[in-house]
C-alpha cells in the first residue's frame, strides 16, 4: 500500500467510526479540518502536500454522501477557517456564501481538493455542523453545535497528524445533576 492509499484509508476509518457514533440526519453538516502538513510530520501551515490532502478528501467524502450528509471543509487560518461545502448546503441551512476560492497556501491544500470534488462548491464563514473530525489539530470546534462531545477513535494518526472527533448533542437543561440557587 503506498503513502497515499494508507492516508485514504485511515481517513475512512476515522470517519466511519465517527459517522457510527454521531446521531445526525440526513441533510445535517459534518466538519472537517485537515492539515496535510502535520500528515507529512511539518508544522502546520509549513509543508503543504496536495496529494495527501486530496487523499483524505478521497477517503471521508463517500462515506458522507452515503449518509446523505454534507461535508463542511474548514479553510486555514488564512481565510479565517471558513469552510467549503455544496451549495445546496449553504441554501438548506441559510449560510451565505462569500466570494473566495481556496488555494493550497490560502485556504489550505485540503479545503482546495474539496473544491474540486463538489459539484457547485461555495464558501461559507460559519457553520453549525453535528459531528467533526480534526486531522493535525485545525481547531474545528468553532464550526460545531454547542455540547460537542469527544469521540476516542480507534484511528489516532492519519499519516504524522494526530486525529480528534467530536459529535454533538442537545444541551441537558434541568434533570437530576441539575443544581439550582
Amino acid at each position: 500500500m503506498d503513502e497515499y492509499s494508507a492516508i485514504r484509508a485511515a481517513a475512512a476509518q476515522a470517519m466511519a467510526e465517527l459517522l457510527e457514533t454521531a446521531q445526525y440526519r440526513p441533510g445535517d453538516i459534518v466538519v472537517v479540518g485537515c492539515s496535510s502538513s502535520e500528515i507529512v510530520g511539518e508544522r502546520i501551515g509549513k509543508g503543504s502536500v496536495p496529494e495527501a490532502a486530496r487523499a483524505v478528501a478521497e477517503g471521508i467524502l463517500p462515506l458522507i454522501r452515503e449518509k446523505g450528509l454534507y461535508l463542511a471543509a474548514q479553510c486555514c487560518e488564512h481565510l479565517n477557517r471558513a469552510l467549503i461545502l455544496e451549495r445546496d448546503a449553504a441554501d438548506r441551512w441559510g449560510y451565505e456564501p462569500v466570494c473566495v476560492v481556496p488555494k493550497p497556501k490560502a485556504g489550505g491544500s485540503f479545503a482546495t481538493a474539496v473544491w474540486g470534488m463538489l459539484s457547485k462548491p461555495v464558501a461559507v464563514e460559519h457553520v453549525r455542523a453535528v459531528a467533526g473530525l480534526d486531522v493535525g489539530s485545525t481547531l474545528i470546534g468553532m464550526h460545531l453545535k454547542d455540547v460537542a462531545v469527544p469521540v476516542r477513535l480507534g484511528v489516532k494518526y492519519i499519516g504524522k497528524a494526530y486525529v480528534t472527533a467530536a459529535y454533538t448533542r442537545p444541551k441537558l437543561i434541568g434533570g437530576a445533576r441539575a443544581q439550582y440557587e
